[in-house]
């Protein structure tokens, strides 16, 4: 498969005529000749000047920072000049409050120059680090191959990161593991569809669809997002489409019948979940993957999206993957706490869909330290500065639900319900058997309008008729207050 060189990307992805090169001429009055000579045929054959190409220019009408590394000067090693590049590159976006896009296809530290050039992917980091901490985004294309201290360090540290189809990505290049060990470094394993599966990665995409996805990406993250296109029947963003549903009103709003008739409905297999809001309701969606640490559980959803013009991250348990055999674990529970991280670093609300039957119980989940995911969910979330809203959209069971639950403003969908376990369970503790679960129910007050006279949820989104008979309309309706809940925190 032919790559693209760093001109050809670049060329391909950006607007015509929008990229404005920030490199400066290289000094190297100071290399040995025999170096010296290297960078010159390696110059001759990549027709660049060094190992990566900087500058600004817009995607699709979206202003960005570039960092595009070229391979074909040196295996897109990494040296001292190559280095002060690239951390010029992000102190200057970071400057200009540019978001930052880079394309990595390194084979890491320029082994010509050793631990001097080897310790400057420190630097690279900090100056990334900083760019992040000034709410600025960062999205890395891992191009192949990615390896060694490049990958260890910058090209693992975005916000969003996506790779070439087939592109080998690993930290120790394979050939440095053939000559170490002996023996071949085992197929299929450093490569991107791989890393994806396993929640490295959050996607594979091609060249020829780079800029439609950085589009979507810089419109979500700088809060730019594409307009959203008109539907019959929900009412404007920031509409109070339910003026009765506040905190302390006498007439709380109807929220379905009694306790167990609202369990029921939540629990049959046609209820729209997270997936029906974001098709329904969502503007667009750039769906996230996996935890960045090895680790995807598809219990969560993970997502970059807006609602009426209102770009958020978007954390929600997926009712249609969870069951007995595959509930929710801890891995679903880190890649919340990813979204959290998200939301916090780029100032973007967040949005915490709760609809789940109860998390793992088994010995792996406790292995795996479950109740610490609970409990760092908690503790994150109620240190967020950024606009929170958790909605109640179905069943809300046990510490599962309890992870999301701590936002600055919840609301619930009519027939949602929270419960510390499920109500058969409670009756087992209660009664011996499950037989009283629809009498515990009652008792233990789970019920939307339960929750909103006691103060645990701001508001209910009525269900006139059941969600699964209008999923559209319902979604729709708990978006638009989603909506109204953030512009309530700002």
């Amino acid at each position: 498969m032919t790559r693209p060189s760093a001109r050809a990307l670049i060329e391909a992805t950006v607007d015509p005529g929008s990229f404005l090169s920030w490199d400066e001429p290289i000094e190297r009055a100071a290399y040995e000749p025999g170096y010296l000579a290297v960078l010159r045929r390696a110059e001759e054959r990549a027709g660049t000047d060094e190992a990566v190409l900087t500058g600004r220019a817009s995607i699709r009408g979206h202003a960005a920072a570039l960092v595009v590394s070229e391979f074909g000067f040196l295996g897109g090693s990494i040296g001292v000049a190559t280095a002060e590049r690239i951390v010029a590159a992000v102190r200057r976006a970071t400057r200009e409050r540019l978001p930052l896009i880079a394309a990595p296809a390194s084979g890491g530290t320029r082994m010509q120059e050793g631990t001097p050039a080897f310790v400057r992917m420190v630097e690279i980091s900090r100056a990334v680090v900083a760019h992040k901490a000034a709410g600025l985004s960062y999205l890395v294309y891992l191009r192949h191959p990615t390896t060694g201290g490049v990958f260890a360090s910058w090209g693992s540290l975005g916000h969003v990161a996506v790779a070439e189809p087939g592109a080998l990505i690993g930290f120790l290049g394979p050939v440095v593991y053939r000559t170490l060990r002996g023996e071949p470094f085992p197929e299929g394993v450093q490569v991107a569809e791989n890393l994806v599966d396993k929640g490295i990665l959050d996607a594979v995409v091609p060249a020829s669809e780079l800029a439609a996805v950085a589009a979507r990406a810089l419109a979500l993250l700088t809060g730019t997002p594409r307009p959203a296109t008109p539907e019959p029947g929900p009412s404007p963003a920031g509409a109070d489409t339910n003026p009765a549903a506040t905190s302390g009103d006498p007439h709380p709003p109807p929220a379905g019948g009694d306790a167990w008739s609202s369990i029921a409905l939540t629990r049959r297999a046609d209820r729209p979940g997270v997936r029906e809001l974001l098709r329904h309701a969502a503007d667009d969606v750039l769906p996230l993957h996996g935890t960045q640490l090895g680790e995807t559980d598809d219990a969560l959803l993970l997502a970059l999206t807006s609602f009426s013009g209102t770009p958020c991250v978007l954390v929600g348990q997926d009712r249609r993957t969870q069951s007995q055999l595959r509930p929710l674990g801890p891995a679903a529970l880190r890649g919340a706490r990813r979204g959290m991280r998200i939301a916090q670093e780029l100032r973007l609300p967040l949005i915490c869909v709760i609809d789940t039957p109860g998390a793992d119980l088994s010995a792996a989940a406790e292995e795996g330290a479950l109740a610490g995911e609970i409990a760092r969910c908690l503790a994150e979330m109620v240190e967020l500065t950024v606009p929170t809203v958790s909605v109640l959209l179905g069943e809300g069971t046990g510490g599962g639900a309890l992870a999301l639950l701590p936002s600055r403003r919840v609301i619930a969908a009519g027939n949602a319900w929270l419960s510390p376990l499920p109500p058969e369970g409670a009756s087992a503790i209660l009664h011996g058997g499950p037989e009283q679960a629809p009498a515990v129910a009652r008792r233990q007050r789970v019920r939307a309008a339960d929750l909103l006279a006691e103060g645990i949820v701001h508001a209910v989104v009525p269900e006139h008729v059941p969600a699964h008979e209008d999923p559209a309309g319902f979604a729709r309706r708990i978006a638009d207050e989603c909506v109204r809940q953030i512009a309530l925190q700002r």
